[in-house]
């Protein structure tokens, strides 16, 4: 058992590493020997964890979608009342800068996804559950009477995501503003719900 929690906490310490070198180089450029090096360890110590770079970026991304729709949907459950639970939403998808460490290597990753079918499927759970959290507060919002939707819960919902990877993009490389972001999806909030979305 302290053998299985030692190697479960190689590989997470591992998997940060990959992390950090992955923002620091970026995928083309990204080598075995890099992540050794930001791990402190030899590329045979790396090898002995994970097939190959790619198993261990995978895995890296794996996990970064997880923590990344877990804190959304924390950020969105702490609400009962769906306007709040919207607002909230809203504002943990947004990047807070071009150096905001999860939503960056999220996009680092994401060319891999155009050619990598495992990737690609990762990347697809990622958008759906991303969906489905919005999808879940439009129909709350519909049942509490504060929303007036003009369009399927789900097509909204899907508008949601699709103008948050767009705009995060601009985000990361410094053209907009978290602020001018929210209020972006806010004014696009208001045209969907009917709702004000203030604050």
């Amino acid at each position: 058992m302290a053998r299985t929690k030692d190697q479960e906490a190689r590989r997470a310490q591992l998997s940060e590493a990959a992390g950090r070198a992955l923002l620091s180089r970026g995928l083309e450029g990204l080598r075995l020997r890099d992540v050794a090096e930001e791990a402190g360890v030899t590329p045979a110590a790396v090898l002995y964890y994970y097939e190959d770079l790619d198993a261990l970026m995978y895995e890296t991304f794996q996990q970064a979608i997880e923590r990344f729709c877990r804190d959304r949907e924390s950020a969105a459950e702490r609400h009962t009342d769906a306007r709040e639970r919207l607002r909230s939403c809203i504002a943990a998808g947004v990047a807070d800068g071009p150096h905001d460490r999860l939503p960056r290597l999220l996009f680092e990753y994401w060319p891999r996804t155009l050619r990598d079918p495992k990737a690609a499927a990762l990347d697809s759970a990622l958008t759906e559950r991303q969906i489905s959290v919005y999808q879940g507060i439009l129909v709350l919002g519909e049942a509490q009477g504060h929303f007036a939707l003009t369009d399927a819960p789900r097509m909204i919902a899907a508008n949601f995501v699709a103008m948050e990877d767009g705009y995060q993009m601009d985000v990361l490389a410094g053209r907009r503003t978290q602020l001018e972001v929210i209020t972006a999806l806010h004014s696009y909030g208001r045209a969907a719900t009917g709702d004000q979305l203030e604050g």
